[in-house]
């Protein structure tokens, strides 16, 4: 069985350190936690689960960071943890059998990564991402934000998950402050950076600027398609915030230009027609997202597109168009979907006081 390093850079983690540790204990054989200039408790709680505690001066750089880390790895492969990601039980078993069945051929192993979650805690928003690699000094983290190691060799993907369980949020700015210093210095964005450039410029209200970004990242040969076809929907919020709302539907449209729909897209799309109260466009898109391949979304996927958010929206859909029988039919595959959903089960009573009333 392959031996196991698993490295984690971290930085004011008091709060959540030893949660991650304690998550993923039995999976690894070697524990490696570079700090990079916390001002709490981290380093002490870190020195109660191993001596390999190593400090690494901030420069702006996730990937340089990681890539000390990573540097550090005595194994045959390296996981890496954030501190405020959690393994539960079930994944850790599942993982634990990834590993002592893994074919020292593969060079990457992908685990999906749960980022959003319900109220009830269940997950919403997934993605893969190269949790597991050889340790062959080849494979290293690219990227000063939003870093990566580029997929290539022998790679594996799995169901098993990682969770992303934030108790704090970051900085709002701070990845668009490094982006803003890179440009400064001369850098030239890949494909890779400009989307999530873009990305941040959005979320950082910059509308018009991220607009500009995602119109470059188009233009670009080298660009994933997954993040393409999330660009179209990340440049459509930018258009509905500049008040274009015709471009912003024909900018969700282009994402058909890349590839087949997807789920998110068409609820997108049904959206934009349900707020004009046009219910027929409404739930003929809606309707699409239903037909949409989980298998075929490769980028994030937000689960509630492929079965909760159309079923619910086609219930009021339905309703405003007076099929009464079928919203009620609609609403009840939500519930089956959540339970205890506070807006399913309201629509529950509506339709059976409206029983009481006939």
């Amino acid at each position: 069985m392959p031996t196991v390093s698993l490295c984690m850079i971290v930085k004011n983690e008091q709060d959540v350190l030893e949660r991650a540790v304690l998550s993923a204990q039995g999976l690894y054989d070697e524990l490696i936690i570079v700090d990079t200039g916390s001002t709490d408790n981290t380093v002490e709680i870190a020195g109660k689960y191993t001596d390999k505690v190593y400090f690494f001066k901030w420069e702006n750089d996730f990937a340089k960071a990681r890539n000390y880390a990573f540097s550090l790895a005595k194994c045959d492969y390296i996981m890496w943890l954030d501190a405020d990601d959690v393994i539960t039980d079930d994944n850790r078993k599942q993982i634990a059998g990834i590993i002592e069945k893994l074919d020292p051929t593969v060079d990457i192993v992908m685990l999906k990564y749960y980022v959003a979650f319900d109220s009830n805690g269940n997950p919403t928003f997934e993605y893969y991402r190269e949790r597991i690699i050889k340790n062959d000094k080849k494979h290293l983290f690219e990227g000063e934000v939003h870093e990566a190691v580029p997929l290539w060799g022998n790679i594996r993907y799995f169901d098993a998950a990682i969770w992303h369980k934030k108790i704090k949020e970051n900085e709002p700015q701070r990845n668009l402050k490094i982006y803003t210093q890179l440009i400064e210095k001369g850098k030239i964005f890949n494909a890779r950076q400009t989307y999530y450039y873009a990305r941040e410029l959005y979320y950082n209200r910059r509308f018009s600027d991220s607009l500009d970004a995602f119109n470059r990242l188009f233009l670009m040969d080298e660009a994933y398609i997954e993040n393409l076809i999330d660009a179209c929907k990340m440049a459509a919020y930018d258009l509905y915030a500049l008040q274009k709302n015709d471009e912003a539907l024909q900018m969700l449209f282009k994402s058909f230009t890349f590839d087949i729909p997807r789920a998110d897209i068409c609820c997108e799309i049904g959206k934009h027609f349900f707020d004009r109260s046009k219910y027929e466009t409404a739930v003929y898109w809606y309707s699409r997202a239903l037909e949409c391949n989980k298998d075929k979304n490769g980028g994030f996927m937000n689960r509630d597109c492929f079965g909760y958010l159309p079923y619910i929206q086609l219930c009021v859909c339905l309703y405003r168009l007076g099929n009464i029988e079928a919203a009620e039919k609609y609403n009840a595959y939500a519930l089956n979907i959540k339970p205890d959903d506070s807006h399913a089960l309201k629509n529950a009573e509506f339709f059976k006081s409206l029983k009481t009333q006939q």
